[in-house]
């Protein structure tokens, strides 16, 4: 019994050296939460009008000279540099999100999360939803 209390203390005393840089826990400050939404064209359209939203367009170059939302930032989910790109962009201006259907911009909020984005909006639906709602598009 006495052996068991002494190997517990000892280990209990090599625990600090296990934490992150010996920095005691209550001072490792977290990331702070990415907060996501999801709008549907309208939605998405009020937000671009009150200029509440930088646009954030996934798809690639081909699709976005087809036809694009004004003033949209094309930034494609697909290239290389996808995410050093977003890494230079402000964390905590708000942007709304989308690709052509919503499935890559789906997997862009992953991103998004992850370089520490404070608000971010997408778009359900994507480009094809919008075009289909009848909301304008720069061509």
């Amino acid at each position: 019994m006495r052996f068991a209390k002494a190997t517990f203390l000892a280990l209990l005393g090599l625990l600090p050296g296990c934490s992150r840089s010996g920095v005691p826990p209550s001072t490792v400050s977290a990331p702070s939460a990415t907060r996501i939404s999801h709008v549907d064209p309208a939605g998405a359209a009020r937000l671009i009008a009150e200029g509440k939203v930088v646009v954030i367009d996934v798809r690639t170059p081909q699709e976005y000279a087809i036809a694009h939302i004004k003033d949209a930032r094309l930034i494609d989910f697909n290239a290389s540099d996808f995410a050093q790109k977003l890494g230079e962009l402000d964390r905590n201006q708000p942007y709304l999100v989308h690709c052509a259907s919503g499935r890559r911009s789906t997997r862009s909020l992953e991103v998004f999360q992850r370089l520490g984005f404070k608000n971010i909006t997408h778009l359900d639906g994507g480009f094809s939803a919008w075009q289909a709602a009848g909301q304008p598009a720069v061509k």
